[in-house]
């Protein structure tokens, strides 16, 4: 049987990778917005799409229902999150930014944006290939 290096297996590396870089992103919004990575992801979400389903929010942001169902709850809390009944579907409940999440995703995407052109710009040239890359794995994974 052939040995498994966990620190060579791709797999393994991106999800590290992934955690390392969410964990690290969370210093923009967490502390002045006092935002879990799963609330600033519903934010987000909400913030570019308009309004959506909690279904719709999972599946966009890759996040199981319940860590939706929680961050969903907690905006709602502060007032950043409204609902609505489904004109299309009685069960599902439509939601969007409150004008007070709005300001505080307006806030938050200068400061994302930076936090990535740091990232990009700490790669040099190098960011052009690896967003190809990320493009080929993302197509390989949505079939």
């Amino acid at each position: 049987m052939t040995e498994l290096a966990l620190e060579r297996f791709l797999p393994y590396r991106l999800n590290r990778l992934a955690a390392a870089v969410s964990q690290e992103f969370r210093a923009v919004y967490g502390p002045h917005h006092d935002l879990t990575i799963p609330e600033w992801r519903v934010l987000a979400t909400l913030g570019q799409a308009e309004a959506l389903g909690a279904t719709a929010i999972g599946r966009h942001s890759a996040m199981h229902k319940t860590k939706v169902s929680r961050a969903v709850r907690a905006l709602e809390e502060r007032r950043w999150l409204a609902r609505r009944e489904s004109p299309a579907d009685r069960r599902e409940e439509i939601l969007s930014l409150t004008p007070a999440g709005r300001r505080a995703y307006r806030a938050i995407v200068p400061k994302a944006l930076a936090f990535e052109r740091r990232i990009l710009n700490a790669l040099g040239p190098d960011a052009k290939n690896l967003l190809t890359a990320i493009a080929k794995l993302e197509n390989i994974f949505e079939e």
